[in-house]
């Protein structure tokens, strides 16, 4: 029995998720507890150095280089904070998973730009104050063995959600959408994973822009409004969108500068109407993929639901409805999980592959040469 604390924080820049977890065993014998989970918001003024940075006009080497020790000092005080609000000693963690803060993804080459990825957070800061072990940048193994490096959970949801009787669909609805095929009865070969498109980061760019609140809280928004045919024809038009996969996306796509496009190019469109609209791009993105790459092999008995976008019951009754009543919606919590802690315990599970030096990508998933060991190991520094 080992205890850890997982650390993510994602596209959606909503803060560091950490979860402290027990975990036993590794591999198929894998067994995880959530003892607490919790959402650390990132601070006005490191927030606004992330969103500078991720923007490739106003970041630099400098901004970077200090940003990344800042978010490790960040990363740092989740964890102390999660275990001083459990009452439980830092003493007692065996180790740290931390996936860091994505600034920028390039899956694929682009000129004379290669195949890369940043996740900024030093883990040497991590261990150095709390003392612990900290596995981290998750994804440069997969990529250095020609993976994209994403997605990354898709290990760790076959440990925790193998059914021999379901088929069972992993759709996680973060800033970006990413969906794991979990055939019933499967194996680690089984196992198909990409990036269905956009989740909720344009959802909460029209909220900030024309609502001044940071997401559509349950959908209540998104109900109000009526989806313009126009516009989401627009954008179902993306290539990305029914791409072959595996594939992958991120900010770089669907982020900001993809909404100035849409607001420039359909402004007549009342900010409500956009919000519903762009909850149904989200909804419409992830069933046609659906349709287009797994229901032609696979039946599909649940697709059960983490991220955000599980607490806006507006995107999941558009996503019910585009599906059909053969397959079931569910979110985390109908299953005995939780939406929010997913990604962190996974980085937990991701940790412990890593420890106990088994290998943790999924080349189905990610288009890796072979299956490889994930993650840089920080030792205890003292």
């Amino acid at each position: 029995m080992r205890y850890a604390v997982g650390l993510m924080s994602g596209t959606s820049l909503d803060g560091i998720d950490a979860a402290l977890v027990e975990i036993t065993g590794c591999g198929p014998e894998t067994e995880v507890r959530l003892i607490d989970f919790m959402t650390v918001p990132l601070e006005e003024g490191l927030l606004k150095e992330i969103q500078d940075a991720i923007t490739l006009v106003s970041s630099n080497a400098q901004h970077l280089c200090s940003l990344n020790f800042k978010l490790g000092y960040a990363f740092a005080d989740a964890v102390k904070e999660i275990c001083s609000k459990n009452e439980f000693s830092l003493d007692q963690l065996e180790f740290i998973g931390s996936h860091g803060q994505t600034i920028y993804h390039q899956p694929e080459a682009h000129g004379n730009f290669i195949q890369s990825t940043l996740q900024l957070g030093e883990p040497a800061v991590i261990a150095y104050e709390t003392n612990t072990k900290v596995v981290s940048n998750f994804r440069v193994m997969d990529m250095a063995a020609g993976g994209y490096g994403a997605p990354l959970v898709p290990h760790s949801e076959l440990l925790l959600y193998k059914s021999k009787t379901k088929t069972r669909l992993l759709q996680n609805i973060g800033g970006i959408g990413n969906v794991t095929i979990i055939p019933r009865n499967s194996t680690i070969d089984d196992l198909v994973a990409f990036d269905t498109g956009p989740g909720n980061m344009m959802i909460d760019e029209i909220c900030k822009r024309y609502f001044n609140v940071p997401y559509d809280a349950n959908g209540d928004l998104a109900a109000k409004g009526n989806v313009n045919e126009r516009l989401l024809e627009r954008c179902m038009s993306i290539p990305y969108i029914l791409a072959l996969i595996p594939k992958t996306t991120g900010r770089e796509l669907f982020g900001t500068q993809f909404v100035d496009e849409i607001l420039e190019e359909f402004c007549d469109i009342s900010p409500i109407d956009l919000v519903t609209t762009m909850t149904m791009f989200t909804a419409k993105s992830i069933a046609e993929n659906y349709k287009k790459f797994i229901l032609p092999d696979h039946p599909i008995d649940e697709v059960i639901v983490g991220g955000g976008g599980s607490h806006n019951k507006t995107l999941l009754r558009m996503l019910q409805e585009l599906l059909g009543v053969d397959s079931k919606v569910l979110v985390q919590e109908d299953i005995g999980f939780s939406s929010d802690a997913k990604e962190a315990i996974a980085f937990a599970i991701l940790a412990n592959e890593t420890l106990n030096g088994l290998p943790s990508n999924v080349p189905g998933a990610t288009k890796a040469n072979r299956l490889v060991v994930l993650g840089n190991i920080t030792p205890i520094p003292y």
